[in-house]
């Protein structure tokens, strides 16, 4: 009696200060100030000094060589066929709906060029009327050029979005009342977009110049393939300020309706310019709407998804009379602290007026609500027609821009220097050694010195922005500190190479993170002018008394299941276990509710576990019918706990959806213990702007490497080769392999192993490649322009690498030249796979999910959504050949990746095989560090490696000769 009374007690204290310090925060929280009204560019201009370093190359300095060209007031209009330049290649035409004529296919590969006769030179806006055909659900990518060469190397990268959507009006909901996120799809139409820069640098629409007379435009496709109904030329579009647009209000006599307000939930939102723009759930605030104290309900968007420059999200509107009408937006934005993040405002498609492109949302931890309106406490008005609208908010950067631009050319200054730094030094100098860097690199001070200069004019217009010091410029102000420093003495540079290099990395990041401006919208309201918008969080009471709720329900409440069948005694469901994250459960369990049970009427029990409980919970009697992204399979194959599905009839047509490769590491004494999920392999990333500044060819062969490595190491640059991943190649590129006789003795000692295993310890040893490196960073900053790394690298390098976009390509590895002139490029692969544990209590159940899990359908709407819920970085490397086909790769790359498979091959694994790597390394680093024989070396370790080989095969039964 005792025990429980003291325990009701501590649970009463506990329970008394957890509410005190709701109350205090709740108190806090429903203090903190709300953006009554905001004015677009209400923060301050950023300082005069501030100089950008323009690129000769960029659009900045183009506009300025035409800066006295006229405006014409004439559009010229190309007819997608009529104007189309005679081509080489066959080009296709087809009359499409709701394109003004025959609509030209401008495909995933290839170009297209029109003629257009400038009557009256000056410059232009170009517009382009496209349909997104059905691809790759990728945005789609093109390069223009005028007569011949890119106006200026913004133009090389314009995007045409695509557009999204829910999939379904309704949201549906989990067998427990959780709202489940609605799978995005594309709702493809005719769009009309003017070309403007997709990074976000420049608000307005591009201008091209053309002089009088004929001249010719052309599309060079990257990516995805689209119709294209016309291009235009048309005027350069001046949006005027508010204040004439008001004067124009009065003109027509304008005048606003009473008692209108209207709310647009943003979760509701009709379209979305990314697939990642999916409504959220918000729980943490009674203020949201609508919400639920136990169940998951969506009811936001935007939040840390809506923060890239360019995304776009747009709700529709029904207005019931003409008339002017105000805009109220309920947000939070505690995401980017100190700092106001911007949008700009679009009324079907465009923006009203001069202010509207950069609409400013302060900081603060809970809901806000933004009149749009000037200081002057005055909303604006927007004149709308009865009927509906469409309102869209852009992510854009504000005043931010000059900041980043100048950011941005400093870091590629400082890239450039500091290649030019270690071609004299070396990435490790010699701290004693003189080596005359002022004599060899003339401008080296100069650059330290603007490029100081230059930061520190950024930190304070930063510092402007934010109205005062703050966590976001930490980075500049390191930088610039030591810039200055070095600037006064530009000789110690060689014993700080190392942080001066991390300082460009480190901005580099900066860049990334300050270029993301997340926003969160709750609703949107248009209201007539004698409305008042409602208060945009509750009481503190409330606060406090939904902090107490969620406290108790919380004792009774799962929030980590991802929701399961209802009938657990229901003998044909199947349990299946699955590691990795909540966001990919909850997407599998998704498609299982969706897809699978509807189709087979199989239920399913789906479990997020960690990896670790698997074995001990299959040994304990505990474990799942099936598990989900497993690599450790024949250790369990040979415990005899997994089913051989082999067995199963249907097997041979689910193995011909993958390489043969994929199973190679789930076979085990005759049977396939694994279904392959994930099948990754290494490809060969190369800097391009480094190697043509060099005058090389990324190496097509081993002694193209061999020939590259002394022209990198004389400028102090390096390969990066991963030790593991070269054995690996040079093995299978040398006709060997890690076992034979079925897997009862190593195969390293062999003629070919040998052989490797030299050519192996040579790179390290002759050639004194790097062993451990941070291959991304060092290959972003152009220390290391070739190396040799998995294929999901590159989505790392598209997202984190922003800044070398496009000076950087991968292919296949290198290879030793056959007798008929083929290059033999074979390299080692990784698989992820599903298994079937012998105690499934519904074996053939079991297997259908296995066979729908593994089928393209259900890869490739996995492969999208986590995509779509992740971005770029998420993209799924899966091993059906169908959906990888499939998934948004750009074609080119696609076709690289394609060329690699044909000579990927799997690693089997044995009983005693953990041996093999092991002894392998030990073998290499015997070689390095102590100069042994190769050859000598690995047969020594051959014998142990065999030893532990023939202890397993005893120890689980199984012949040994």
């Amino acid at each position: 009696m005792n025990n429980r009374f003291g325990a009701n007690y501590r649970f009463i204290l506990t329970l008394l200060a957890t509410l005190g310090i709701i109350a205090l925060v709740s108190l806090w929280w429903s203090g903190a100030p709300s953006a009554s009204r905001i004015e677009a560019n209400s923060q301050g201009a950023i300082p005069a000094g501030l100089m950008i370093a323009e690129d000769p190359n960029g659009y900045a300095h183009y506009l300025k060589e035409h800066a006295q060209a006229t405006l014409p007031a004439e559009a010229i209009r190309m007819d997608a066929v009529r104007d189309l330049a005679p081509s080489k290649e066959a080009v296709k035409t087809m009359a499409f709906e709701g394109a003004k004529g025959t609509a030209v296919l401008s495909d995933e590969e290839g170009e297209l060029t029109w003629q257009v006769d400038v009557k009256q030179g000056g410059l232009y806006n170009l517009a382009v009327r496209y349909y997104p055909v059905e691809g790759r659900s990728e945005e789609i990518e093109r390069s223009l050029r005028i007569d011949g060469k890119a106006p200026f190397s913004e133009a090389e990268r314009l995007i045409f979005p695509r557009i999204w959507g829910n999939q379904s009006d309704t949201i549906q909901q989990d067998s427990h009342g959780n709202d489940l996120r609605p799978s995005q799809v594309e709702k493809p139409a005719w769009h009309e977009v003017v070309l403007t820069d997709t990074d976000g640098y420049f608000d307005e629409p591009f201008r091209f110049y053309l002089p009088e007379g004929k001249h010719t435009i052309t599309l060079q496709s990257v990516r995805e393939p689209m119709l294209i109904d016309y291009l235009q030329l048309q005027p350069v579009q001046q949006v005027p300020a508010y204040e004439e647009l008001k004067e124009t209000y009065k003109q027509h006599d304008f005048s606003s309706p009473s008692g209108v307000m209207v709310k647009i939930q943003g979760e509701a939102a009709s379209s979305k310019s990314s697939p990642t723009l999916y409504p959220l759930a918000d729980r943490s605030s009674p203020a949201t709407e609508p919400y639920d104290l136990t169940k998951v309900r969506l009811n936001t968007i935007g939040g840390n998804n809506w923060r890239i420059p360019g995304q776009i999200i747009t709700w529709k509107v029904n207005v019931p009379e003409d008339g002017l009408y105000k805009i109220g937006i309920k947000y939070r934005q505690n995401l980017v602290q100190s700092l106001e993040v911007t949008r700009k405002l679009m009324i079907d498609g465009k923006v009203p007026f001069a202010e509207a492109n950069d609409i400013s949302f302060r900081p603060g931890g809970s809901w806000q609500m933004l009149q749009l309106g000037s200081r002057s406490d005055e909303p604006y008005l927007f004149y709308l027609s009865k009927g509906e609208h469409e309102l869209s908010l852009e992510v854009t950067l504000g005043q931010m821009t000059p900041l980043l631009a100048s950011v941005e050319s400093t870091i590629l200054e400082l890239n450039q220097l500091y290649r030019k730094i270690i071609m004299i030094t070396g990435a490790s100098p010699d701290p004693y050694r003189d080596y005359e860097l002022q004599k060899q690199i003339p401008e080296l001070q100069q650059v330290f010195e603007k490029q100081a200069g230059q930061l520190s004019r950024v930190i304070a217009g930063m510092e402007e922005l934010s109205g005062g010091k703050n966590e976001r410029t930490a980075v500049l102000n390191t930088t610039a500190f030591q810039l200055k420093d070095l600037a006064a003495e530009p000789e110690s540079i060689t014993k700080r190479l190392d942080a001066f290099k991390s300082n460009i990395v480190a901005l580099g990041t900066w860049i990334l993170t300050a270029k993301e401006l997340p926003l969160e919208i709750d609703y949107l309201l248009v209201a007539s002018e004698d409305q008042s918008f409602p208060k945009p969080d509750v009481s503190w009471l409330k606060h406090a008394m939904y902090g107490i709720k969620s406290f108790g329900t919380s004792f009774f409440v799962d929030y980590g299941d991802v929701g399961t069948v209802d009938s657990t005694s229901d003998q044909d469901a199947v349990d299946v276990w699955v590691t990795g994250g909540r966001d990919q459960a909850q997407l599998i369990k998704t498609m299982i509710d969706t897809s699978f049970t509807p189709q087979t009427g199989i239920p399913v029990r789906l479990q997020l576990v960690d990896p670790s409980v698997l074995l001990p919970a299959t040994l304990a009697g505990s474990g799942p019918d099936v598990a989900l992204q497993q690599d450790n399979v024949v250790n369990l194959a040979m415990r005899n706990a997994l089913q051989d599905l082999s067995q199963f009839g249907t097997f041979q047509n689910v193995k011909k959806r993958f390489m043969d490769s994929a199973f190679v590491p789930f076979e085990y004494e005759g049977g396939v213990y694994s279904i392959p999920e994930q099948q990754t392999f290494p490809m060969l990333f190369y800097r391009k702007d480094i190697l043509e500044e060099i005058g090389v060819s990324p190496p097509q062969t081993w002694d193209d490497l061999y020939a590259l490595i002394p022209v990198l190491n004389k400028r102090q640059m390096n390969i990066g080769l991963t030790p593991e991943l070269t054995m690996d190649i040079l093995l299978y590129q040398n006709g060997g392999s890690y076992y034979k006789n079925g897997g009862k003795a190593s195969g390293l000692d062999s003629e070919e192993a040998l052989a490797a295993f030299k050519h192996w310890t040579d790179l390290y040893t002759n050639y004194k490649a790097p062993q451990t490196f941070d291959f991304l960073n060092r290959f972003r900053i152009g220390e290391m322009p070739v190396g040799i790394a998995d294929y999901t690298t590159y989505n790392s390098l598209i997202v984190f690498a922003p800044e070398i976009r496009g000076l950087w390509g991968f292919m296949p590895v290198p290879g030793f030249r056959g007798q008929d002139g083929t290059i033999h490029r074979e390299a080692a692969s990784t698989t992820l796979g599903s298994v079937m544990f012998k105690t499934a209590k519904n074996k053939e159940n079991a297997w259908k999910f296995i066979d729908w899990w593994t089928d393209k359908e259900a890869q490739l709407t996995y492969g999208r959504e986590m995509e779509a819920l992740m971005g770029s970085a998420a993209r799924y490397p899966t091993a059906n050949m169908e959906a990888l086909r499939e998934l948004p790769w750009p074609k080119k790359d696609y076709d690289q990746l394609l060329q690699q498979m044909e000579w990927v091959r799997g690693i089997p694994d044995v009983p005693g095989g953990y041996f093999t790597k092991r002894h392998l390394n030990n073998a290499f680093f015997q070689v390095l560090n102590n100069g042994t024989n190769p050859r000598e070396t690995l047969k020594d370790y051959v014998r142990t490696i065999n030893q532990e080989i023939t202890v397993k095969r005893k120890e689980f039964k199984l012949p040994t000769d």
